[in-house]
């Protein structure tokens, strides 16, 4: 008849799996954002791994693919397979790195891997591990406990992220140095504070639990 619109049966098809595909990332979002984070968590962890191993091309492609995302400073990150887990900055000065808050000098840090001697940093910072780290403790216990957890109010979730605001805002700006525990603590209690707050609303908003 004049004035149909025929739609291709290719596009009916496609549309229809668009839509089945959309359907089921909404329903399986939690399963998506854990397996992606377990990903996240794990290369930087394994970049060490993958040093001591002596698979140095493939620990150096993670290291390279995390510098977007973290600073990765040795003295504010874990090293495994070495004498200390972590190091000062006084440490890596004696082994030759430069100190010092210029592009430089933070730049050539970064860069630092690690050795034989002090092990291999992982390739991203403690904070990031922390807090990381936290938000996929937090998406699995949210598996566990979605049908009976409430969302956390907005005020306490804004009131768990101060710590790690002043923490991490006076290191930032050269006022005093974090330490390692603090720097965990920290990320820790804000990545919990992200999955409380977030995935309760972002299960309503998708599942209309």
């Amino acid at each position: 008849m004049e004035g149909e619109t025929h739609v291709s049966p290719w596009v009916g098809r496609i549309v229809a799996w668009t839509e089945c595909v959309v359907n089921g990332a909404a329903r399986h979002w939690l399963a998506l954002v854990n397996t992606a984070l377990v990903i996240y968590v794990s290369l930087p962890v394994m970049a060490p791994v993958f040093m001591a191993l002596g698979w140095e091309d493939l620990g150096r492609v993670i290291y390279f693919a995390y510098i977007p995302f973290c600073h990765q400073l040795p003295e504010r990150s874990f090293f495994l397979f070495g004498t200390h887990p972590v190091y000062a900055l006084s440490d890596l000065v004696a082994y030759g790195l430069p100190e010092g808050r210029t592009l430089d000098a933070l730049w050539a840090r970064r860069l630092f891997i690690g050795n034989e001697v002090l092990g291999y940093k992982m390739a991203f910072c403690q904070r990031d591990l922390a807090l990381y780290g936290a938000l996929l403790v937090g998406g699995m216990l949210y598996g566990l406990l979605r049908k009976r957890l409430s969302p956390l109010p907005w005020k306490v979730f804004l009131l768990l992220l101060i710590p790690l605001a002043i923490d991490g805002g006076t290191q930032l700006v050269g006022i005093r140095e974090s330490t390692w525990a603090l720097r965990v603590f920290t990320g820790g209690v804000s990545g919990l504070a992200v999955a409380w707050a977030l995935y309760p609303r972002l299960d309503k908003a998708l599942t209309n639990v």
